[in-house]
């Protein structure tokens, strides 16, 4: 059965439209992080490894693009966005351990633990995790009781209700009874959670109504599912500087519905995000750009 794929309006961008604000990001990053000064502080060292190494930086620049979208120019979003990029980081230096996938390349570089060690590692990660969350309720320009508000929905993401719940469930599902569902629940778990909580930040700050808000967390739910289904995709050829094959005896969709369903569900989740995307912001604002070129990215992989 030949599925016809949604159609995704791939819409030519110039691929540096994007570039200060993501070099933006890195620059804040590295003063966030602790300085090169002590060449001794190793955990220090993994810690600007994993997050300064060559990446997208992603969810940051959802967060920020949307919070400028609904009207905000708090330098709160740059923040937030660098908290939030520090979990996504502690959690692949856990998620490449040899206790979870033993992944040997992250980025097309060595993973964390095989450059610096395990215990090293987990450190590195515990570390992020306190920093993003240090930052998050230290962020002056957002009142108190929004940081506290927002420093709750992090830990929700990043627990027993987002990403811990989503890594435990992929390592010990068990593949006899393993449906569909449950595997898009656990990818709502593992990447889902994250986007969601980016997109709640950039309402909060941005102010946004009910209707708003709503939408921008339907759009991060759909993201996070096409961002799992391309993950799945690409498992067998190891691009994205990552090793070939981490799926193999895991219940993943492709090994449920096979290729071309997923495909077609990637594509589908992509048309939903741009559409929910589209219900809060007019075609002209940057993050639809974003987004749309992002969409085109991912959808090369079929």
């Amino acid at each position: 059965m030949n599925l016809p794929l949604p159609r995704i309006d791939g819409v030519s961008h110039d691929p540096g439209e994007f570039d200060e604000l993501r070099e933006r990001l890195v620059m804040r990053l590295e003063e966030l992080l602790p300085s090169m000064e002590g060449e001794q502080d190793r955990v220090g060292l993994a810690m600007r490894a994993c997050l300064l190494s060559p990446g997208k930086r992603i969810r940051p620049m959802l967060l920020v693009l949307a919070g400028r979208g609904l009207g905000s120019d708090s330098s709160a979003l740059v923040d937030l966005g660098c908290a939030t990029e520090m979990v996504h980081g502690a959690s692949l230096i856990l998620d490449d351990l040899p206790c979870m996938d033993n992944a040997q390349l992250r980025r097309g570089q060595p993973t964390i633990h095989r450059q610096y060690g395990e215990d090293v590692a987990v450190l590195a990660a515990v570390a992020l995790l306190t920093e993003a969350f240090r930052l998050v309720a230290s962020t002056p320009s957002v009142p108190a009781e929004a940081r506290m508000h927002l420093v709750g929905r992090l830990a929700d993401a990043s627990g027993m209700q987002g990403l811990v719940k989503g890594q435990y469930r992929d390592l010990h599902a068990d593949s006899r009874l393993r449906s569909a569902q449950a595997v898009a629940t656990t990818n709502a778990l593992k990447t889902g959670a994250l986007f969601e909580v980016v997109m709640h930040m950039a309402a909060v700050v941005g102010e946004a109504d009910e209707f708003a808000t709503a939408e921008l967390s339907r759009f991060a739910q759909a993201l996070g599912q096409a961002f799992q289904h391309y993950d799945d995709l690409i498992d067998e050829s190891g691009c994205d500087g990552k090793d070939p094959g981490q799926d193999r005896g895991k219940t993943t969709l492709i090994a449920l519905l096979g290729v071309e369903t997923v495909r077609w569900r990637l594509a589908s989740q992509l048309e939903q995000a741009e559409r929910h995307l589209a219900a809060v912001f007019g075609p002209e604002q940057a993050i639809c750009r974003y987004v749309q070129a992002l969409s085109a990215r991912l959808m090369t992989v079929t």
